[in-house]
């Protein structure tokens, strides 16, 4: 589990002693697993509309663990210390490591109840897209930039 990005062994602990060795017993689903985490919003929706979207305020040690293990992303030169800081650039720092925290606590419930190895490799894969539709908006951009500028050139 400490080759999961942010987690360390301290951690690890803290999430195994929380959780248990049968996880799949206990969550069949991971949904459920990042519910009872408390890393997921607790949508109030009435007509169609979300009214509310807040983290319910309970206390879960596991989930405060996985919330640690996020916040100490900030500086970090990985993909999930990049998706924190895209985050926090969206919606603000408490979100960001919520949402963060989520990210760590599904890769280990991946890992946990299918068996297998932390592969930064997938998570790769998502900063390559996000870096290439990015570069595609800054080109875009450009050009834009460029017909404005020809357009107010032109009309002095």
């Amino acid at each position: 589990m400490t080759k999961i990005y942010g987690i360390k062994e301290i951690t690890a602990l803290t999430i195994f002693s929380e959780t248990g060795i049968d996880l799949k017993a206990k969550f069949p689903t991971e949904k459920q697993f990042l519910s009872w985490l408390n890393v997921v919003p607790n949508n109030k929706i009435t007509g169609g509309k979300v009214i509310s979207s807040k983290i319910k305020r309970k206390k879960n040690k596991a989930g405060q663990a996985f919330r640690d293990a996020a916040g100490a992303l900030w500086a970090a030169q990985n993909p999930i210390g990049d998706y924190l800081r895209r985050k926090k650039a969206k919606s603000g720092g408490k979100q960001a490591v919520v949402a963060t925290a989520r990210k760590l606590a599904a890769i280990y419930y991946k890992m946990v109840t299918q068996k297998v190895e932390f592969n930064p490799r997938y998570i790769t894969k998502d900063k390559e897209e996000y870096l290439k539709n990015r570069l595609l908006q800054l080109e875009k951009l450009k050009v834009k930039t460029q017909s404005l500028l020809d357009n107010h050139q032109n009309a002095a």
